[in-house]
């Protein structure tokens, strides 16, 4: 069978038959992975050789025990709930100034876009005094308890490589991602 044709075949698969075609596959995975997590299962090394799969020790005593990331693909943009904007809101609806398209550029964008500020208001909440919207009432009895953090930016202008350079620092596939940092840090 050709490559065109292997795709095709892969392409036709639904999600009910990908299960149904690995489902013992996958529960092996899993049942390997709690069995070793209790201390039933795992690789044994050969005489005299460190297991590799063993937990590692962090490089350093982390502050954390956990780290809790909440990437919310498809959530309102952090500028109607953590960004507040105010030079952004007085430029509502009006024409982009020119210094700020110079020289970049921009998926879907004809001609001079419209500035868009957020309609929801603002205040500062906690200790540090952060900003956050009415659209999270709730949040600002917890505010002080979280990290916000705003100095996150790349010059990828579209989603998939910009979410990509988020987790590895990369827009191209291949690099270390969010959860082996995590891994590194806390320790396995």
């Amino acid at each position: 069978m050709n490559l065109d044709a292997r795709i095709g075949s892969v392409r036709a698969v639904t999600r009910r038959q990908f299960f149904c075609q690995s489902g013992l596959s996958l529960g092996a995975i899993a049942l390997g992975g709690l069995l070793t997590r209790d201390g039933h299962a795992g690789v044994a090394p050969a005489p005299g050789v460190a297991n590799p799969l063993a937990p590692k020790k962090p490089h350093f005593a982390p502050k954390a025990k956990s780290i809790i990331y909440l990437h919310m693909s498809g959530a309102p943009p952090s500028l109607d709930m953590f960004d507040w904007k105010p030079k952004l809101v007085e430029l509502h609806l009006k024409p982009c100034p020119e210094e700020l398209l110079k020289g970049q550029r921009f998926a879907f964008i004809k001609g001079v876009p419209k500035m868009l500020g957020s309609p929801y208001k603002f205040a500062q909440c906690g200790k540090g005094g952060a900003w956050v919207s009415e659209l999270l009432p709730h949040f600002t009895q917890i505010v002080d308890d979280v990290a916000i953090i705003k100095s996150v930016w790349t010059e990828q202008f579209n989603h998939a490589p910009a979410e990509l350079f988020i987790y590895t620092g990369s827009a191209r596939a291949g690099a270390a991602s969010l959860g082996s940092w995590l891994t590194y840090g806390l320790g396995t």
